[in-house]
């Protein structure tokens, strides 16, 4: 039996350089967590959630961000059966669990007996990364989305997430937080869209960014226009942008069964550097 060295402790303000620190010792890996914590801190109130600590003798070696999602960061058996033991504590709050495979499997193993059987698991979930021009020529029609194409874009958008998670980002509260995040998205210039008369072709966000890297979500083309090249065309205007003005790696994760989607990827130049999982509620 593997004796316990330390336990998790909740994180604040005061660990905010070592844990950046460990962040950006895999920038890819690391870019969703990563980006809230540059963006607000370590205070639970600004993080919408807490971050938990792990390491011998107060040091830190581990993480995992426990606010809508469990994210694991660079967690071995030991911590995560220390981050498992708090969340078994704490109660179910998040929608998923995502992150590295083994630490995201191995967290699964001990909390499914308390928490219940999940909605989905996606037990394979290529990451992917580029650093270069895209091989593909761009789509000059995909740009930018503007504030009053909010209306237009958000259809998709819902599309989009209840194609891909299972169920609509209606539930629950409405969709005012999924309708708040799109349009926050689409303030801040991370939305990408190719528009023709009213209508989504394809789009795209940037959703998470740091110094480092930055990770595109929400890839989505019109079922009507599917199998035309769209989406290898799309992302490479949106990786091009990515690359021009947020970050020197673009990332992204996929379902692994999602064939058509991996081949478009590859085709602009996106290659697998890692394996997530992700365990929704």
């Amino acid at each position: 039996m593997m004796l316990r060295t330390s336990a998790s402790r909740v994180l604040d303000d005061n660990d905010r350089d070592e844990v950046l620190g460990l962040l950006d010792s895999d920038p890819v890996a690391n870019v969703f967590v990563a980006s809230r914590v540059r963006a607000v801190g370590l205070n639970p109130a600004r993080l919408g959630g807490q971050m938990w600590g792990f390491g011998p003798r107060g040091g830190l070696t581990s993480l995992c961000y426990a606010g809508a999602n469990l994210v694991p960061v660079n967690a071995g058996r030991e911590a995560v059966h220390a981050f498992a033991d708090r969340a078994r504590k704490q109660g179910r709050r998040c929608s998923s669990i995502v992150g590295p495979s083994a630490a995201v499997e191995l967290l699964w193993e001990r909390l499914e007996p308390h928490w219940g059987r999940a909605r989905a698991i996606r037990w394979a979930q290529p990451v992917m990364a580029t650093s270069s021009a895209p091989l593909v020529t761009a789509d000059p029609e995909v740009r930018r989305v503007r504030p009053e194409e909010f209306g237009t874009l958000l259809p998709a958008c819902v599309a989009m997430f209840t194609e891909e998670v299972g169920v609509s980002p209606d539930n629950g509260d409405g969709g005012a937080l999924y309708r708040s995040r799109v349009a926050e998205l689409i303030r801040i210039g991370r939305s990408y869209a190719h528009i023709e008369d009213g209508q989504v072709i394809f789009k795209a966000e940037i959703g998470a960014v740091t110094p480092q890297a930055c990770q595109i979500q929400g890839v989505w083309v019109d079922p009507l226009y599917r199998g035309r090249g769209h989406a290898a065309t799309g992302m490479a205007t949106v990786v091009e942008q990515a690359l021009k003005y947020f970050a020197p790696i673009v990332t992204l994760y996929v379902n692994d069964y999602n064939l058509p989607a991996r081949a478009a990827y590859k085709k602009v130049g996106f290659r697998e550097v890692d394996t997530f999982t992700s365990v929704l509620f």
